[in-house]
Protein backbone atom coordinates (compact mmCIF):
# COMPACT_ATOMS: atom_id res chain seq x y z
CA UNK A 1 0.00 0.00 0.00
CA UNK A 2 1.09 3.21 -0.47
CA UNK A 3 0.74 6.38 1.50
CA UNK A 4 1.10 9.98 0.52
CA UNK A 5 1.86 13.02 2.89
CA UNK A 6 0.29 13.08 6.07
CA UNK A 7 -1.33 16.01 7.95
CA UNK A 8 0.83 15.80 11.67
CA UNK A 9 1.76 17.30 14.08
CA UNK A 10 5.81 15.96 13.58
CA UNK A 11 7.18 19.71 13.44
CA UNK A 12 7.23 19.78 17.04
CA UNK A 13 7.99 15.75 17.77
CA UNK A 14 11.75 17.28 18.91
CA UNK A 15 9.75 18.68 22.19
CA UNK A 16 8.50 16.82 24.85
CA UNK A 17 4.76 16.96 25.45
CA UNK A 18 2.90 16.23 28.71
CA UNK A 19 1.78 12.48 28.33
CA UNK A 20 -2.53 12.15 28.93
CA UNK A 21 -3.47 11.51 32.70
CA UNK A 22 -5.71 8.88 31.78
CA UNK A 23 -3.13 7.08 29.19
CA UNK A 24 0.01 5.11 29.81
CA UNK A 25 2.57 4.60 27.24
CA UNK A 26 5.19 1.53 27.14
CA UNK A 27 7.87 0.34 25.10
CA UNK A 28 8.34 3.73 23.07
CA UNK A 29 10.91 6.79 24.05
CA UNK A 30 12.72 9.73 22.41
CA UNK A 31 11.10 11.69 19.89
CA UNK A 32 7.97 9.01 18.93
CA UNK A 33 7.05 8.38 22.78
CA UNK A 34 7.11 12.82 22.48
CA UNK A 35 4.87 12.69 19.28
CA UNK A 36 2.32 10.38 20.49
CA UNK A 37 1.85 12.28 23.49
CA UNK A 38 1.58 15.36 21.74
CA UNK A 39 -1.61 13.48 19.40
CA UNK A 40 -3.01 11.89 23.05
CA UNK A 41 -2.59 15.28 24.73
CA UNK A 42 -5.10 16.58 22.35
CA UNK A 43 -8.05 14.14 23.86
CA UNK A 44 -9.99 15.28 26.62
CA UNK A 45 -9.06 14.82 29.84
CA UNK A 46 -11.66 12.50 31.41
CA UNK A 47 -12.85 9.34 29.49
CA UNK A 48 -14.20 5.84 29.02
CA UNK A 49 -11.19 3.97 29.21
CA UNK A 50 -13.19 0.71 28.28
CA UNK A 51 -14.96 2.16 25.39
CA UNK A 52 -14.20 0.22 22.24
CA UNK A 53 -14.73 3.28 20.79
CA UNK A 54 -12.60 5.41 22.57
CA UNK A 55 -9.75 2.74 22.50
CA UNK A 56 -9.79 2.46 18.84
CA UNK A 57 -9.66 6.32 18.42
CA UNK A 58 -6.49 6.11 20.25
CA UNK A 59 -5.06 3.87 18.63
CA UNK A 60 -5.40 5.09 15.47
CA UNK A 61 -3.97 8.23 16.82
CA UNK A 62 -1.15 6.63 17.64
CA UNK A 63 -0.44 5.10 14.57
CA UNK A 64 -0.69 8.60 12.93
CA UNK A 65 1.69 10.25 15.27
CA UNK A 66 3.84 6.62 14.44
CA UNK A 67 3.77 7.63 10.65
CA UNK A 68 4.41 11.05 10.81
CA UNK A 69 7.89 10.38 12.19
CA UNK A 70 8.39 7.19 10.24
CA UNK A 71 7.67 4.28 12.20
CA UNK A 72 4.68 2.62 9.32
CA UNK A 73 4.85 -0.50 10.96
CA UNK A 74 3.66 -0.14 14.63
CA UNK A 75 1.93 -2.67 16.60
CA UNK A 76 -0.30 -1.40 20.00
CA UNK A 77 -1.47 -4.00 22.04
CA UNK A 78 -4.06 -1.96 25.02
CA UNK A 79 -4.77 -2.85 28.22
CA UNK A 80 -6.42 -1.28 31.62
CA UNK A 81 -4.71 -1.33 34.68
CA UNK A 82 -5.13 -0.02 38.19
CA UNK A 83 -8.69 0.58 39.72
CA UNK A 84 -11.04 2.65 40.06
CA UNK A 85 -10.47 6.21 39.59
CA UNK A 86 -6.49 5.61 39.35
CA UNK A 87 -6.97 3.24 36.07
CA UNK A 88 -5.53 3.97 33.20
CA UNK A 89 -5.41 2.70 29.44
CA UNK A 90 -1.84 1.08 28.77
CA UNK A 91 -0.85 0.57 25.65
CA UNK A 92 2.18 -1.16 24.79
CA UNK A 93 3.72 -0.36 21.89
CA UNK A 94 6.49 -1.95 19.61
CA UNK A 95 7.31 0.61 17.21
CA UNK A 96 8.84 -2.08 14.18
CA UNK A 97 11.56 -0.72 11.90
CA UNK A 98 11.49 2.56 10.48
CA UNK A 99 10.75 3.97 7.09
CA UNK A 100 13.84 5.22 5.47
CA UNK A 101 14.21 7.42 2.48
CA UNK A 102 15.39 5.89 -0.53
CA UNK A 103 15.19 8.63 -3.03
CA UNK A 104 15.39 11.87 -2.25
CA UNK A 105 15.17 14.95 -5.07
CA UNK A 106 14.64 18.83 -4.30
CA UNK A 107 14.78 20.67 -7.43
CA UNK A 108 14.64 24.34 -7.71
CA UNK A 109 14.05 25.63 -10.58
CA UNK A 110 13.31 29.28 -12.31
CA UNK A 111 16.27 31.92 -11.64
CA UNK A 112 16.40 30.70 -8.42
CA UNK A 113 18.57 27.92 -9.35
CA UNK A 114 21.73 29.68 -9.33
CA UNK A 115 21.10 31.58 -6.24
CA UNK A 116 23.86 30.28 -3.55
CA UNK A 117 21.08 30.72 -0.62
CA UNK A 118 18.88 28.27 -1.94
CA UNK A 119 21.81 25.63 -2.36
CA UNK A 120 22.87 26.23 1.33
CA UNK A 121 19.24 26.20 2.69
CA UNK A 122 19.30 22.84 0.56
CA UNK A 123 22.40 21.13 1.98
CA UNK A 124 21.63 22.61 5.41
CA UNK A 125 18.33 21.24 6.02
CA UNK A 126 17.02 19.36 3.04
CA UNK A 127 16.24 15.47 4.08
CA UNK A 128 19.15 13.23 2.86
CA UNK A 129 18.65 9.33 1.53
CA UNK A 130 18.97 6.85 4.44
CA UNK A 131 17.31 9.74 6.85
CA UNK A 132 14.12 8.30 8.49
CA UNK A 133 10.65 9.57 7.12
CA UNK A 134 9.77 12.65 8.89
CA UNK A 135 6.72 14.52 7.56
CA UNK A 136 7.38 17.48 9.55
CA UNK A 137 11.06 18.06 8.30
CA UNK A 138 9.28 17.69 4.92
CA UNK A 139 6.86 20.12 5.72
CA UNK A 140 10.00 22.27 7.13
CA UNK A 141 11.54 22.18 4.07
CA UNK A 142 9.14 23.06 2.13
CA UNK A 143 8.37 26.22 4.68
CA UNK A 144 11.76 27.36 4.50
CA UNK A 145 12.16 27.82 0.58
CA UNK A 146 8.96 29.78 0.30
CA UNK A 147 9.93 31.93 2.93
CA UNK A 148 13.65 32.22 1.91
CA UNK A 149 11.68 32.83 -1.76
CA UNK A 150 9.71 35.71 -0.11
CA UNK A 151 13.04 37.53 1.81
CA UNK A 152 14.93 37.42 -1.82
CA UNK A 153 12.63 39.10 -3.94
CA UNK A 154 10.99 35.71 -5.96
CA UNK A 155 7.23 36.77 -5.68
CA UNK A 156 6.03 34.26 -8.13
CA UNK A 157 7.42 31.07 -6.68
CA UNK A 158 5.42 28.04 -6.27
CA UNK A 159 5.47 24.49 -5.98
CA UNK A 160 5.53 22.64 -9.29
CA UNK A 161 5.75 19.29 -7.80
CA UNK A 162 5.14 18.42 -3.61
CA UNK A 163 5.52 14.51 -3.19
CA UNK A 164 6.18 12.43 -0.12
CA UNK A 165 5.32 8.81 -1.12
CA UNK A 166 6.33 5.88 1.11
CA UNK A 167 6.08 1.94 0.74
CA UNK A 168 5.41 0.35 4.35
CA UNK A 169 6.39 -3.24 3.04
CA UNK A 170 10.06 -1.91 2.03
CA UNK A 171 10.74 0.12 4.11
CA UNK A 172 11.27 3.34 1.63
CA UNK A 173 10.11 6.35 0.96
CA UNK A 174 10.74 8.85 -1.49
CA UNK A 175 10.64 12.87 -1.73
CA UNK A 176 10.72 14.81 -4.93
CA UNK A 177 9.92 18.49 -4.38
CA UNK A 178 10.21 20.90 -7.51
CA UNK A 179 10.49 24.63 -6.54
CA UNK A 180 9.82 27.25 -9.12
CA UNK A 181 10.97 30.76 -7.87
CA UNK A 182 10.02 32.39 -11.06
CA UNK A 183 11.75 35.81 -11.86
CA UNK A 184 13.57 37.61 -9.01
CA UNK A 185 12.55 41.08 -8.41
CA UNK A 186 14.38 44.55 -8.16
CA UNK A 187 14.77 47.48 -5.82
CA UNK A 188 13.34 50.22 -7.83
CA UNK A 189 13.57 54.35 -7.35
CA UNK A 190 13.77 55.02 -3.77
CA UNK A 191 11.73 58.29 -2.99
CA UNK A 192 11.73 60.47 0.80
CA UNK A 193 8.76 61.93 1.96
CA UNK A 194 8.45 64.32 5.09
CA UNK A 195 12.19 64.58 6.15
CA UNK A 196 13.89 67.69 6.90
CA UNK A 197 17.07 66.52 6.39
CA UNK A 198 18.81 66.90 2.44
CA UNK A 199 17.73 64.04 0.58
CA UNK A 200 21.76 63.34 -0.13
CA UNK A 201 22.41 62.83 3.46
CA UNK A 202 19.52 60.25 3.35
CA UNK A 203 20.45 58.31 -0.16
CA UNK A 204 24.06 57.91 1.46
CA UNK A 205 22.50 55.00 3.90
CA UNK A 206 20.80 52.98 0.97
CA UNK A 207 22.22 49.79 1.16
CA UNK A 208 20.89 49.01 -1.88
CA UNK A 209 20.38 50.98 -4.93
CA UNK A 210 18.05 51.11 -7.77
CA UNK A 211 18.10 47.53 -10.24
CA UNK A 212 19.83 45.81 -7.24
CA UNK A 213 17.82 42.28 -6.58
CA UNK A 214 15.38 42.51 -3.54
CA UNK A 215 16.36 41.56 0.11
CA UNK A 216 14.03 42.04 2.51
CA UNK A 217 16.96 42.13 5.18
CA UNK A 218 17.72 45.18 3.40
CA UNK A 219 14.84 46.98 3.94
CA UNK A 220 15.25 46.34 7.18
CA UNK A 221 19.45 47.61 7.63
CA UNK A 222 17.87 50.69 6.10
CA UNK A 223 15.26 51.44 8.59
CA UNK A 224 17.83 50.84 11.77
CA UNK A 225 20.24 52.99 10.17
CA UNK A 226 17.50 56.03 9.77
CA UNK A 227 16.32 55.32 13.18
CA UNK A 228 20.11 55.06 14.81
CA UNK A 229 20.56 58.95 13.50
CA UNK A 230 17.98 60.15 16.05
CA UNK A 231 16.54 62.60 13.06
CA UNK A 232 13.30 61.18 12.87
CA UNK A 233 10.52 60.42 15.78
CA UNK A 234 8.50 57.94 13.04
CA UNK A 235 9.79 56.00 9.97
CA UNK A 236 7.64 53.56 7.67
CA UNK A 237 9.35 52.13 4.68
CA UNK A 238 7.23 50.47 2.08
CA UNK A 239 7.23 49.17 -0.93
CA UNK A 240 5.47 48.86 -4.61
CA UNK A 241 2.70 45.85 -5.19
CA UNK A 242 4.65 42.69 -6.43
CA UNK A 243 2.46 42.30 -8.99
CA UNK A 244 4.74 45.10 -11.13
CA UNK A 245 5.08 43.10 -14.76
CA UNK A 246 8.47 44.45 -14.99
CA UNK A 247 9.85 43.12 -11.56
CA UNK A 248 10.96 46.87 -10.49
CA UNK A 249 9.64 47.62 -6.71
CA UNK A 250 9.55 51.43 -5.60
CA UNK A 251 10.27 51.93 -2.41
CA UNK A 252 8.60 55.01 -0.13
CA UNK A 253 9.98 56.17 2.44
CA UNK A 254 7.98 58.21 4.96
CA UNK A 255 9.41 60.13 8.11
CA UNK A 256 9.04 62.63 11.02
CA UNK A 257 10.92 64.94 12.44
CA UNK A 258 12.40 64.38 15.72
CA UNK A 259 11.30 67.53 17.97
CA UNK A 260 14.74 69.52 18.18
CA UNK A 261 15.13 69.33 21.60
CA UNK A 262 15.19 66.33 24.16
CA UNK A 263 15.91 67.04 27.94
CA UNK A 264 16.44 64.04 30.67
CA UNK A 265 16.66 64.42 33.95
CA UNK A 266 17.32 61.80 36.38
CA UNK A 267 18.61 60.29 40.17
CA UNK A 268 21.13 57.48 39.84
CA UNK A 269 23.35 55.63 42.59
CA UNK A 270 26.40 53.70 42.61
CA UNK A 271 28.59 52.26 45.26
CA UNK A 272 31.45 53.98 43.86
CA UNK A 273 30.23 57.56 43.76
CA UNK A 274 27.27 57.15 45.46
CA UNK A 275 24.06 59.17 44.83
CA UNK A 276 24.12 61.31 41.32
CA UNK A 277 21.86 64.02 39.42
CA UNK A 278 22.08 63.07 35.61
CA UNK A 279 20.77 66.04 32.77
CA UNK A 280 20.98 65.51 29.62
CA UNK A 281 20.45 68.22 27.12
CA UNK A 282 20.37 67.12 23.24
CA UNK A 283 19.16 68.41 20.01
CA UNK A 284 19.34 65.42 17.67
CA UNK A 285 19.01 68.11 14.38
CA UNK A 286 20.09 72.12 14.22
CA UNK A 287 20.40 72.23 10.28
CA UNK A 288 19.31 70.15 7.03
CA UNK A 289 22.98 68.87 6.77
CA UNK A 290 22.13 66.52 10.21
CA UNK A 291 24.29 68.16 12.66
CA UNK A 292 23.99 67.43 16.09
CA UNK A 293 24.80 68.77 19.69
CA UNK A 294 24.87 66.47 22.91
CA UNK A 295 25.17 67.84 26.28
CA UNK A 296 25.09 66.43 29.63
CA UNK A 297 25.98 66.88 33.11
CA UNK A 298 26.67 64.22 36.30
CA UNK A 299 26.96 65.71 39.81
CA UNK A 300 27.72 63.44 42.59
CA UNK A 301 29.64 64.31 46.14
CA UNK A 302 32.88 62.77 44.43
CA UNK A 303 33.02 63.82 40.68
CA UNK A 304 31.36 66.60 38.95
CA UNK A 305 31.26 66.41 35.31
CA UNK A 306 29.73 69.18 32.23
CA UNK A 307 30.37 67.49 28.49
CA UNK A 308 29.18 68.66 25.35
CA UNK A 309 29.79 67.40 21.80
CA UNK A 310 29.34 68.94 18.35
CA UNK A 311 28.52 66.26 15.59
CA UNK A 312 28.81 66.66 11.96
CA UNK A 313 28.07 63.79 9.41
CA UNK A 314 30.65 63.06 6.08
CA UNK A 315 28.90 61.87 3.15
CA UNK A 316 27.85 58.25 4.62
CA UNK A 317 25.96 59.22 7.78
CA UNK A 318 25.99 56.62 10.19
CA UNK A 319 29.30 55.15 9.10
CA UNK A 320 31.76 58.04 8.38
CA UNK A 321 31.41 60.97 10.83
CA UNK A 322 33.50 64.38 13.04
CA UNK A 323 32.68 64.89 16.55
CA UNK A 324 33.98 67.77 18.42
CA UNK A 325 33.67 67.07 22.35
CA UNK A 326 34.60 69.55 25.17
CA UNK A 327 34.58 68.55 29.01
CA UNK A 328 35.13 69.87 32.69
CA UNK A 329 35.86 67.54 35.56
CA UNK A 330 35.94 68.04 39.17
CA UNK A 331 37.17 65.26 41.26
CA UNK A 332 37.88 65.02 44.91
CA UNK A 333 38.35 61.02 45.29
CA UNK A 334 40.24 59.36 48.27
CA UNK A 335 43.90 60.95 47.81
CA UNK A 336 43.18 62.63 44.60
CA UNK A 337 41.72 66.48 43.91
CA UNK A 338 41.73 67.76 40.50
CA UNK A 339 40.59 69.55 38.27
CA UNK A 340 40.53 68.98 34.07
CA UNK A 341 39.41 70.67 30.68
CA UNK A 342 39.56 68.42 27.97
CA UNK A 343 38.60 69.35 24.26
CA UNK A 344 39.28 67.06 21.44
CA UNK A 345 38.50 66.53 17.82
CA UNK A 346 37.64 62.77 16.79
CA UNK A 347 36.94 61.39 13.40
CA UNK A 348 34.86 58.26 13.52
CA UNK A 349 34.61 55.26 10.74
CA UNK A 350 32.94 52.46 10.59
CA UNK A 351 35.46 49.66 8.91
CA UNK A 352 33.78 46.45 6.57
CA UNK A 353 34.96 43.94 9.68
CA UNK A 354 32.79 45.94 11.65
CA UNK A 355 35.07 47.58 13.62
CA UNK A 356 35.02 51.44 14.43
CA UNK A 357 38.23 53.46 14.29
CA UNK A 358 38.29 56.43 15.80
CA UNK A 359 41.61 59.01 15.32
CA UNK A 360 41.44 61.86 17.97
CA UNK A 361 43.24 64.92 18.54
CA UNK A 362 43.30 66.04 22.39
CA UNK A 363 44.14 68.78 24.52
CA UNK A 364 44.26 68.38 28.38
CA UNK A 365 44.92 70.44 31.03
CA UNK A 366 44.69 69.48 34.31
CA UNK A 367 45.60 71.06 38.26
CA UNK A 368 45.93 68.47 40.74
CA UNK A 369 47.02 67.39 44.01
CA UNK A 370 47.72 63.61 43.91
CA UNK A 371 48.79 62.53 47.62
CA UNK A 372 51.96 64.53 48.32
CA UNK A 373 52.21 65.01 44.47
CA UNK A 374 50.71 68.13 42.83
CA UNK A 375 50.99 70.19 39.92
CA UNK A 376 49.54 71.20 36.64
CA UNK A 377 49.79 69.05 33.55
CA UNK A 378 49.28 71.20 29.87
CA UNK A 379 49.30 68.19 27.17
CA UNK A 380 48.53 67.57 23.38
CA UNK A 381 47.48 64.56 22.80
CA UNK A 382 47.00 62.47 19.24
CA UNK A 383 45.21 59.33 19.75
CA UNK A 384 43.67 56.31 17.79
CA UNK A 385 41.46 53.51 18.96
CA UNK A 386 39.30 50.73 17.40
CA UNK A 387 35.91 48.98 19.14
CA UNK A 388 33.84 46.99 18.47
CA UNK A 389 30.95 45.05 20.55
CA UNK A 390 27.77 42.50 19.57
CA UNK A 391 25.50 40.93 21.64
CA UNK A 392 22.42 38.80 20.85
CA UNK A 393 19.56 41.50 22.07
CA UNK A 394 17.39 42.08 24.91
CA UNK A 395 18.77 43.61 28.50
CA UNK A 396 20.79 40.14 29.53
CA UNK A 397 21.59 38.58 25.46
CA UNK A 398 22.44 35.21 26.19
CA UNK A 399 25.81 35.92 23.68
CA UNK A 400 28.09 39.35 23.68
CA UNK A 401 31.23 40.49 22.97
CA UNK A 402 33.35 44.28 23.49
CA UNK A 403 36.64 44.69 22.21
CA UNK A 404 38.41 48.51 22.40
CA UNK A 405 41.72 49.28 22.04
CA UNK A 406 43.29 52.41 22.02
CA UNK A 407 46.24 54.65 22.35
CA UNK A 408 47.68 57.84 23.10
CA UNK A 409 50.93 59.68 22.40
CA UNK A 410 52.49 62.79 23.98
CA UNK A 411 55.56 65.04 23.56
CA UNK A 412 57.13 68.41 23.73
CA UNK A 413 57.70 68.35 20.14
CA UNK A 414 54.22 69.75 19.65
CA UNK A 415 53.84 71.97 22.94
CA UNK A 416 53.34 68.84 25.63
CA UNK A 417 54.34 69.42 28.91
CA UNK A 418 55.64 65.38 28.70
CA UNK A 419 56.59 62.90 26.88
CA UNK A 420 54.87 59.36 26.72
CA UNK A 421 53.09 56.57 25.10
CA UNK A 422 49.48 55.68 26.95
CA UNK A 423 47.89 52.38 25.77
CA UNK A 424 44.73 51.21 27.12
CA UNK A 425 42.28 47.86 26.38
CA UNK A 426 39.13 46.12 27.74
CA UNK A 427 37.74 43.00 26.56
CA UNK A 428 34.93 41.20 27.30
CA UNK A 429 32.38 38.19 26.57
CA UNK A 430 28.70 37.13 27.41
CA UNK A 431 27.87 33.41 26.61
CA UNK A 432 25.59 30.60 27.93
CA UNK A 433 25.77 26.94 28.90
CA UNK A 434 21.92 27.20 28.62
CA UNK A 435 18.50 29.61 28.73
CA UNK A 436 19.16 29.47 32.58
CA UNK A 437 22.78 29.62 33.04
CA UNK A 438 25.06 32.42 31.83
CA UNK A 439 29.10 33.12 32.08
CA UNK A 440 31.01 36.54 32.00
CA UNK A 441 34.68 37.42 31.22
CA UNK A 442 36.28 40.33 31.43
CA UNK A 443 40.23 41.73 31.18
CA UNK A 444 41.09 45.42 31.52
CA UNK A 445 44.43 46.55 31.31
CA UNK A 446 46.70 49.09 30.42
CA UNK A 447 50.66 50.80 30.44
CA UNK A 448 52.01 54.52 30.42
CA UNK A 449 55.39 54.36 28.79
CA UNK A 450 57.67 57.55 30.10
CA UNK A 451 60.08 57.93 32.57
CA UNK A 452 58.83 59.09 35.93
CA UNK A 453 54.55 58.59 37.04
CA UNK A 454 55.09 61.83 38.94
CA UNK A 455 54.87 63.39 35.86
CA UNK A 456 51.52 62.49 34.34
CA UNK A 457 48.25 63.94 35.84
CA UNK A 458 46.06 61.67 37.87
CA UNK A 459 43.28 61.51 34.82
CA UNK A 460 46.20 59.27 33.17
CA UNK A 461 47.23 56.87 35.68
CA UNK A 462 45.69 54.12 36.38
CA UNK A 463 43.60 52.75 40.07
CA UNK A 464 42.02 49.54 40.54
CA UNK A 465 38.75 48.78 42.23
CA UNK A 466 35.15 49.37 42.63
CA UNK A 467 31.83 47.71 40.87
CA UNK A 468 33.62 47.63 37.21
CA UNK A 469 37.39 46.67 38.65
CA UNK A 470 38.37 44.72 41.40
CA UNK A 471 34.67 43.62 43.78
CA UNK A 472 35.57 43.61 47.31
CA UNK A 473 37.54 46.93 47.18
CA UNK A 474 36.78 50.68 47.01
CA UNK A 475 36.18 52.63 43.95
CA UNK A 476 40.05 54.09 42.77
CA UNK A 477 41.34 52.35 46.45
CA UNK A 478 44.28 50.16 44.39
CA UNK A 479 47.50 51.85 43.52
CA UNK A 480 50.99 52.02 44.98
CA UNK A 481 51.29 54.87 47.66
CA UNK A 482 54.09 57.17 48.37
CA UNK A 483 56.04 57.91 51.35
CA UNK A 484 53.11 58.52 53.81
CA UNK A 485 51.01 55.98 53.05
CA UNK A 486 48.54 58.08 50.31
CA UNK A 487 47.93 56.67 46.87
CA UNK A 488 49.91 57.78 43.71
CA UNK A 489 48.60 56.35 40.57
CA UNK A 490 49.93 53.41 38.63
CA UNK A 491 51.56 53.21 35.22
CA UNK A 492 50.45 49.78 34.92
CA UNK A 493 46.15 47.89 35.16
CA UNK A 494 45.56 44.66 34.92
CA UNK A 495 42.48 43.00 36.30
CA UNK A 496 40.16 40.34 35.32
CA UNK A 497 36.58 38.90 36.01
CA UNK A 498 35.36 35.60 35.93
CA UNK A 499 30.86 35.42 36.69
CA UNK A 500 28.74 32.56 36.73
CA UNK A 501 24.65 33.16 36.55
CA UNK A 502 21.83 31.22 37.35
CA UNK A 503 18.30 32.42 36.58
CA UNK A 504 16.54 32.31 40.17
CA UNK A 505 13.06 32.95 38.37
CA UNK A 506 11.94 35.06 35.10
CA UNK A 507 14.27 37.98 35.10
CA UNK A 508 15.91 37.39 38.24
CA UNK A 509 19.28 35.70 38.20
CA UNK A 510 21.88 34.89 40.81
CA UNK A 511 25.60 35.77 40.25
CA UNK A 512 28.99 34.14 41.76
CA UNK A 513 32.24 35.51 40.66
CA UNK A 514 35.72 35.94 41.01
CA UNK A 515 37.84 39.01 40.43
CA UNK A 516 41.51 39.45 40.12
CA UNK A 517 44.49 42.05 39.63
CA UNK A 518 46.22 45.21 40.26
CA UNK A 519 47.29 48.69 39.40
CA UNK A 520 51.36 48.88 39.70
CA UNK A 521 54.63 50.71 38.95
CA UNK A 522 57.37 48.30 39.73
CA UNK A 523 56.06 44.54 40.59
CA UNK A 524 52.47 44.08 41.09
CA UNK A 525 50.70 42.89 44.00
CA UNK A 526 47.67 41.09 42.75
CA UNK A 527 44.43 41.76 44.61
CA UNK A 528 42.08 39.10 44.57
CA UNK A 529 37.92 39.36 45.71
CA UNK A 530 34.76 37.36 45.33
CA UNK A 531 31.34 37.56 46.38
CA UNK A 532 27.94 36.58 45.45
CA UNK A 533 25.56 38.61 43.79
CA UNK A 534 21.90 39.31 42.46
CA UNK A 535 21.16 40.52 38.61
CA UNK A 536 17.51 42.07 37.75
CA UNK A 537 16.58 42.13 33.76
CA UNK A 538 15.13 45.63 34.16
CA UNK A 539 13.35 47.73 31.37
CA UNK A 540 16.20 50.25 31.58
CA UNK A 541 19.14 47.37 31.45
CA UNK A 542 21.14 44.98 34.19
CA UNK A 543 20.58 46.01 38.28
CA UNK A 544 23.15 44.26 39.61
CA UNK A 545 23.79 44.09 44.10
CA UNK A 546 27.11 42.75 44.56
CA UNK A 547 28.12 41.02 47.97
CA UNK A 548 31.77 41.36 47.63
CA UNK A 549 35.00 39.72 50.18
CA UNK A 550 38.19 41.78 49.23
CA UNK A 551 40.58 38.63 50.47
CA UNK A 552 44.10 40.74 50.34
CA UNK A 553 42.89 43.58 52.68
CA UNK A 554 42.25 43.45 56.44
CA UNK A 555 38.78 42.06 57.59
CA UNK A 556 37.50 45.20 59.08
CA UNK A 557 37.64 46.55 55.07
CA UNK A 558 37.20 43.54 53.63
CA UNK A 559 33.06 43.71 53.00
CA UNK A 560 31.90 45.69 50.09
CA UNK A 561 28.38 46.31 48.97
CA UNK A 562 28.39 47.22 45.17
CA UNK A 563 25.72 48.54 43.36
CA UNK A 564 25.06 49.53 39.60
CA UNK A 565 23.10 50.00 36.29
CA UNK A 566 24.06 49.61 32.94
CA UNK A 567 25.71 47.33 30.45
CA UNK A 568 28.31 44.04 31.90
CA UNK A 569 30.60 44.37 29.63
Amino acid sequence: MLYRTLAILALFAASAASAHPQIELKGVSGPLADNIELYLDRLPAKNNLGSRRFQTKVIEDVKQAARAVGYYRINIEPSLVGKDNKQKLRLTITPGEAVRLKSVKVEILGEAATDPEFTKLVKQIGPKVNHRVHHGRYEEIKNQLNSLALRRGYFQARFVKQELSVAPRLLQGFIHIQFDSGPRYHFGEVSFEGSQIREERLRSMLPFKPGDYYQSSQLGELNQDLAETNWFRSIDVTVDDPENVEQQLAVKVKVEPQIRNIVETGLGYSTDLGPRIKLNWNKPWLNDRGHSLSSKMALSGPEQTVEAGYKWPKKNVTEDFYKLNFGIKNKDLEDTRSQEYNTALERHWLLEDAWYRTASLRWLYEDYVQGTDSGSANLIMPGISFSRSWDSGGSMPSKASRYLIGTEVSDPAWGSDSSFVRLRSRVGWIGSFSDDQRYLLRVDAGAVLMEAITELPPSLRFFAGGDNSIRGYSYESIAPVDAEGSLLGARYLATAAVEYQHRVSGNWWAAAFFDAGSAWNDKADIYRGVGLGVRWASPVGPIRIDLAWGLDVPSNQALQLHFSLGPEL
